[in-house]
């Protein structure tokens, strides 16, 4: 047996296990409040935590659905916020406004108003889910069950991309003129392009997708797993899916350092630390 060799390789081992070796500390936690939350978003502009509430039925137009104010302690600023929606989901947040999914059309909603002042239809849509804000002002909006990704793009609403590849999408996420699609896997579309590229495969069904602050991906899997991916290394950080405690479209508040996570039926939203 050569020893250094071994000694060497034990290093390595130790040095990459310890390299990835991510975990969840909870801050807080908002207790069993919330009414079926889907998604959250932190405003840092108004340094306030947004939630939507399906309250019930996520595929049912019954209008009981309400986006909530969280402040950045978890506590309750505003419980109905905004009403006069029925199964809210993704948000996203462009020039004091807040864009909201639901069911078959995006909302607009004037932050500083509390007021719904825009409804844009998504003909042939049957369940609008993530919503993001690119930097040039375009808000995409996945459809799970149509394999098409929306785009609301000087006052149109419109289909922006579709296709087989595009089976089962839901989160998104956008960063220098990229998006950003989860799904079964992990793929990014040039803006301009539209050109699509796979960078992560066996993602077992992104919701909420987003970044955290070196730069690294986190995302969910709506039946309670959370993962981590760096540098090609996936890490899960949660599994309840034995205690069904879902976890749904999550958010990564920079600011804060926080990955919020909605917990859908068990209707809480929990902060967590990333921590290695």
């Amino acid at each position: 047996m050569n020893l250094k060799k071994t000694f060497i390789g034990v290093l390595i081992l130790f040095f990459s296990l310890n390299s990835y070796s991510q975990k969840l500390v909870e801050v807080w936690r908002t207790g069993p409040n919330m009414k079926t939350p889907e998604s959250v978003y932190y405003d840092s502009n108004n340094d306030l935590i947004y939630v939507a509430n399906i309250n019930d039925n996520p595929s049912e137009k019954d209008g009981n659905g309400f986006i909530s104010q969280l402040n950045p302690d978890g506590t309750v600023k505003k419980m109905e916020w905004v009403t006069g929606l029925s199964a809210p989901k993704g948000m996203a947040v462009f020039e004091g406004k807040l864009y909201v999914s639901d069911i078959d059309e995006l909302v607009e909603i004037d932050i500083d108003k509390a007021k719904i002042i825009n409804r844009y239809p998504a003909p042939g849509a049957i369940f609008l889910n993530d919503v993001a804000a690119c930097g040039n002002g375009t808000i995409f909006v996945s459809d799970s069950r149509t394999n098409k990704i929306h785009a609301l793009s000087n006052g149109k609403f419109e289909v922006w991309k579709e296709g087989d590849e595009l089976e089962g999408i839901n989160g998104l996420y956008t960063e220098d003129g990229k998006l950003y699609i989860g799904s079964q896997k992990i793929q990014v579309a040039d803006v301009k392009s539209k050109k699509l590229s796979t960078l992560q495969t066996d993602c077992q069904g992104v919701d909420g997708l987003e970044k955290d602050n070196e730069g690294n991906f986190v995302f969910s899997n709506w039946p309670g797993r959370i993962f981590y991916l760096e540098d090609g290394q996936l890490t899960k950080l949660w599994d309840s899916t034995a205690d069904k405690i879902n976890t749904a479209d999550v958010f990564f508040a920079k600011e804060l350092n926080l990955l919020l996570v909605p917990t859908f039926f068990d209707n809480q939203v929990v902060a967590y630390k990333i921590e290695k």
